[in-house]
């Protein structure tokens, strides 16, 4: 709305009849000013002869305001016409009515044109828009604005930002438009902003409830665009991509130069951001023409982090499944981009913690540094004085580093405590996004003598005792997901589980899935029942899972073979209450070559294998045993008197309710009846 005004001034004083004008109707097919362009224009003016007063009636086909950037049809203004004689050297016009353009909603415009100045108010929705200009100096225009919508200067943000859409706020303040004849379009403005909220075509910058005061220079040569703000941010919510910033309510200054000539690349050479104690950001940069990163270049502190992830990294974090990440102590950073690709890092930590609210893991006093390198080898190194990985702690380690040719590596093994035993890391290789590949890191892992019964405890599983370990000569992470080469080796029961083909698909985001496959190897079955609470079974249990595949740590699917084998030495003995167990979490029956309720004189049956198959799909498992028929597989084969069989009764269970089942089994919930 700002540059009707502007237009309906530069316009009038072609308009205004002299003193003994009585009537004047003009049709001016074009009319070109510093300012803009009117084509199409009529103009009618009625007056009663020798009156002070009469009619105006201004119209315009079609306004054009280039260097502005706005333009309108079908421009209309009518007001009643009044001739005001203040002395003799000033006689004075007003004019005050309702001013349109198209089928927008009218506003009010009165004018107050004199000899040597001109004044105009501009309002509407409680808006008020006040210009004024001086004879002595007329390419000067000013103007005051007064809880002015931000929508009225959509037109002439676009002309720097097209993408941009101004949703809703306000601006108070002062603006200066100069527009000579000689010289580029010179724009300077004081403005106070009120609830601003912006948003891009594609939606990836937008703006909610942001206000500040901010002092602005805009200059429009021809082509180009030269703009230089510095000011206050208070309050609201920015969005650039996948970067969150939530304002806080105390004032944050900002400031930046911005260039652009005849379609070019955006030149920043001046960058800055103060946010107390919490975040320093001075630098530079230059960005496409639709504002991607071309070249950056940052220096960055932090004195007190514990503000920074949920004023400007809640973004990142959740994308990388650690929202709620805590922060305490400080640091400060470089970050260099060119070409669009990172060139160099460097991270210097001063007493950082790191905590993750989900209580995954903890890192205590980070200090040192780290640095990467796109070109020539740089070195660094850091420690920290301990944490806790899912609760359970580890010690202080220390890690030096070497980095060149666009990769961070470990110059040299590291190994920390946890679980009663260590985990080392052999090497380390860390390529950070480049071109259309994201961040990958490889790594091999050493593990010796993790206590089993530790964790469990930790875990608050059931007590088990054994030890992980085992080498897997590669960890591989890219494109969010985690491949394992080689495997690991769990000493449990006695036996042993080998794990095989482990990978992890989002592993900090929605629903990680793990898949892998699992030999059983000789567990001790008197010692697993035991601890389950499943009843007494002895022998050495074997098998393989394989393609077991977890959803947010359920299963959804597996291929599954567990079976006995016999041991020279090792009795091969089932009781009554494993029996029982399994016959009602399998859907089983038992049978034997004694009456059916003397069963419940024995304790323990002998027997000569057992044999269990599960094929997990849609939540269905398909059992099967050591033999199968139609509709029946056998578990247990007897041996011995009495002599007892088990059999499945039903091939297809329902795995929600065999879980539930299971659950119910290792919660005692289960009673013996014999039948």
């Amino acid at each position: 709305m700002m540059p009707r005004l502007l237009l309906i001034l530069t316009l009038l004083p072609a308009c205004v009849p002299d003193a003994q004008a009585q009537a004047v109707r003009a049709r001016i097919e074009r009319i070109a000013t510093p300012v803009a362009t009117l084509e199409d224009v009529r103009v009618e003016l009625a007056r009663p002869a020798g009156a002070g007063h009469g009619r105006l009636r201004l119209q315009a086909g079609r306004v054009d305001a280039g260097e502005l950037g706005y333009a309108y049809r079908d421009l209309a203004w009518e007001c009643p016409l009044q001739r005001v004689r203040v002395d003799d050297a000033d006689v004075r016009w007003l004019c005050d009515g309702e001013i349109r353009s198209g089928r927008g909603a009218p506003l009010r415009l009165a004018v107050d044109l004199g000899a040597a100045t001109t004044d105009a108010t501009l309002a509407g929705a409680g808006a008020t828009l006040a210009l004024h200009r001086d004879a002595a100096t007329p390419d000067l225009t000013t103007l005051d604005l007064r809880r002015v919508p931000v929508q009225w200067a959509q037109a002439l943000v676009a002309q720097a930002w097209t993408a941009a859409q101004l949703q809703r706020g306000s601006v108070d303040g002062r603006v200066r438009v100069e527009a000579p004849a000689d010289r580029p379009l010179h724009v300077d403005a004081r403005l106070a902003l009120r609830g601003v909220a912006l948003e891009t075509d594609d939606g990836s910058v937008a703006a909610d409830g942001v206000g500040g005061d901010f002092e602005i220079d805009l200059r429009l040569p021809a082509g180009a665009t030269q703009a230089r703000l510095d000011g206050q941010l208070q309050g609201g919510e920015l969005l650039f991509g996948n970067a969150y910033i939530a304002l806080p309510e105390t004032p944050v200054a900002v400031g930046f130069d911005l260039a652009r000539s005849d379609g070019q690349d955006w030149q920043l050479p001046r960058l800055h951001w103060r946010d107390g104690a919490a975040l320093t950001v001075d630098g530079s940069a230059r960005l496409s023409p639709e504002f991607d990163i071309r070249a950056l270049a940052l220096e960055v502190a932090s004195t007190d982090a514990g503000a920074l992830p949920a004023r400007y990294l809640s973004g990142w974090l959740g994308l990388a499944g650690l929202s709620g990440l805590a922060l305490r102590g400080g640091f400060d950073a470089t970050l260099v981009l060119a070409d669009g690709e990172l060139d160099a890092v460097a991270l210097r930590m001063h007493a950082l913690d790191l905590e993750d609210s989900g209580g995954r893991f903890r890192f205590d006093a980070l200090n040192g540094d780290i640095r990467y390198a796109a070109g020539a080898p740089v070195r660094s190194a850091f420690a920290w004085q301990g944490g806790t990985l899912y609760g359970l702690p580890f010690d202080a380690a220390a890690w030096s580093l070497q980095s060149g040719q666009g990769r961070l590596t470990l110059r040299e093994p590291v190994a920390l405590s946890l679980l009663d035993g260590e985990i080392g890391f052999e090497s380390l290789v860390i390529e950070p996004p480049t071109g259309g590949t994201g961040l990958r890191v490889q790594t091999a892992l050493r593990l010796d003598g993790l206590d089993i019964g530790v964790l469990a405890k930790s875990l608050d599983w059931p007590p088990f005792e054994g030890q992980l370990s085992g080498s897997i000569p590669a960890v591989r992470y890219a494109d969010n997901r985690i491949d394992f080469d080689g495997g690991l080796s769990v000493q449990l029961f006695v036996g042993r589980i080998d794990v095989s083909q482990l990978s992890i698909e989002r592993p900090f985001g929605v629903a990680p899935t793990v898949t892998s496959d699992l030999d059983l190897i000789g567990l001790d079955l008197h010692a697993m029942t035991n601890v389950f609470g499943f009843g007494s079974i002895s022998g050495r249990l074997h098998g393989r899972i394989a393609g077991l595949r977890l959803v947010d740590w359920t299963a959804t699917a597996f291929d599954a073979e567990l079976h006995t084998e016999p041991v020279r030495g090792v009795r091969q003995r089932i009781s009554q209450r494993a029996v029982q167990n399994i016959s009602s979490v399998g859907d089983a029956s038992f049978v034997t070559s004694l009456q059916g309720r003397l069963i419940g004189l024995f304790d323990d049956f002998g027997y000569r294998r057992i044999g269990v198959a599960c094929r997990l799909r849609n939540e269905v498992c398909r059992m099967g045993g050591l033999r199968s028929a139609e509709n029946t597989f056998t578990i247990v084969e007897g041996a011995g008197l009495p002599r007892l069989n088990v059999v499945g009764i039903n091939r297809n269970v329902d795995w929600p309710t065999l879980v539930e089942r299971l659950g119910a089994v290792a919660g005692g919930d289960v009673d013996p009846v014999f039948d």
